[in-house]
């Protein structure tokens, strides 16, 4: 995300400033559009497989995993003793030359799967619409998806007024028209039979939703530059106010998720959860398919591919400043240089996946949702104990929570290897 999304850092205000701000509430849509993207779209799918008790553990839990974990990150960025750090600065700063580039690529592989991902679902999404909706027949896999990867990255290289035009266009629309359906779904909502739970199965259902859980409510990769134009806009007010920022962030996004979630899995069987899951599309394809409605035939696939697109140049931007930060600090490349191999490199692994079309509930299990846990979860609560401003959040409740849902997240990795 750009800075100027939320507003001019240079137009600062006093410190002390506690009111909200239009600049707060830039940021609550940015941060908002940034976690709503495919997560959303395959969580239901995953969820709705476990049945009426892992929906309601994850309703009360994803408030406090989301807005944590992301505070705790920001804290971590803003923790640094330069004005003007991004992530790769701070965990050099915190960490030392060696692990701060170990840490950094971890951040890169975080963000990296998820355009793998989003490659796949793009492509099966047109797919899907293309063969149900329209009648006609598939086009080449190889042919589709490659057009799809090449024009989602051509908006990227088209520099960032297009960038920014393009989320404008796709974002907030996107929000308004989820909204809606979601509400539209509710006259076909069959409330399942509620029965004692098998606590066994629940346990390993609920463990292995976990990175799901994780990868669906994230917007770590807007974190850094979001805390750093704090840091420049607030002062001293950066912490206090990035926490106000991003706690509203996390009850919109949370509420408007839980709904999203409910009018999905109310209006389909376990079952369907599953033959959706098989068919390795998203929930708004699968119920186009099932639903005789021209209206969720024609929205949802359309709301997908929109999610879909705006999360990948989201992502795509983190991963090709992360991809350049990297490469210049460890070689000689220019920039200029390292920006072009990057875009050719990620271009042709995102259209290679996409032609080959894995599992996208395994690859947020099984690769994206642990390593994000990692930065998310894991190294904030680590730094707590080692960087002396950090320390004061020592044994808090709070602390230990987002250390266990992020061991959880990455043992769920080592199960799944």
């Amino acid at each position: 995300m750009s800075n100027s999304q939320a507003g001019d850092a240079s137009n600062m205000v006093p410190e002390g400033s506690t009111r909200w701000t239009q600049h707060d509430t830039n940021w609550v849509l940015s941060l908002f559009g940034t976690a709503v993207g495919a997560g959303i779209l395959f969580l239901p799918i995953n969820i709705g497989i476990g049945g009426f008790w892992p929906l309601i553990i994850m309703a009360v839990l994803a408030f406090p995993m989301t807005y944590l974990a992301h505070r705790g990150l920001a804290r971590f960025v803003l923790s640094s003793k330069k004005s003007n750090s991004d992530f790769t600065d701070v965990v050099e700063e915190h960490f030392g030359a060696t692990s701060g580039r170990l840490i950094s690529l971890l951040y890169f592989f975080s963000i990296f799967p998820i355009l793998l991902i989003y490659g796949v679902g793009l492509t099966n999404t047109v797919d899907s619409f293309m063969v149900n909706q329209l009648g006609m027949e598939s086009l080449p896999r190889v042919l589709l998806s490659g057009v799809l990867v090449a024009g989602m990255i051509a908006i990227m290289l088209g520099g960032e007024k297009l960038l920014l035009r393009a989320f404008a266009v796709l974002v907030y629309p996107l929000v308004g028209v989820l909204l809606f359906l979601s509400l539209y779904l509710i006259p076909n909502w069959q409330i399942p039979a509620v029965t004692t739970p098998d606590f066994a199965s629940l346990g390993e259902t609920l463990w292995l939703s976990v990175p799901i859980i994780v990868f669906s409510f994230s917007h770590a990769a807007a974190i850094s530059s979001f805390a750093n134009t704090q840091r420049r806009y607030y002062k001293s007010e950066a912490t206090l106010k990035s926490e106000a920022i991003l706690r509203n962030t996390s009850l919109m996004l949370i509420a408007f998720v839980l709904l999203f979630v409910f009018s999905c899995i109310f209006s389909l069987t376990p079952d369907q959860m599953a033959q959706a899951k098989q068919a390795n599309v998203s929930v708004l394809s699968y119920l186009a398919n099932v639903y005789n409605n021209p209206f969720i035939e024609t929205l949802g696939p359309l709301v997908a591919f929109i999610a879909i697109t705006s999360s990948f140049l989201g992502h795509f931007l983190g991963a090709r400043e992360s991809f350049n930060g990297l490469l210049t600090k460890q070689t000689n490349i220019s920039l200029a240089a390292a920006d072009k191999l990057g875009v050719v490199l990620m271009f042709i692994s995102i259209w290679v996946c996409a032609v080959i079309n894995p599992s996208i509930l395994d690859m947020m299990g099984a690769i994206s949702g642990p390593i994000i846990a990692l930065i998310l979860f894991v190294m904030p609560t680590i730094a707590i104990y080692k960087v002396p401003s950090l320390q004061k959040y020592k044994g808090k409740l709070s602390t230990y929570f987002v250390l266990a849902v992020g061991l959880l997240a990455v043992s769920a990795l080592l199960f799944n290897m």
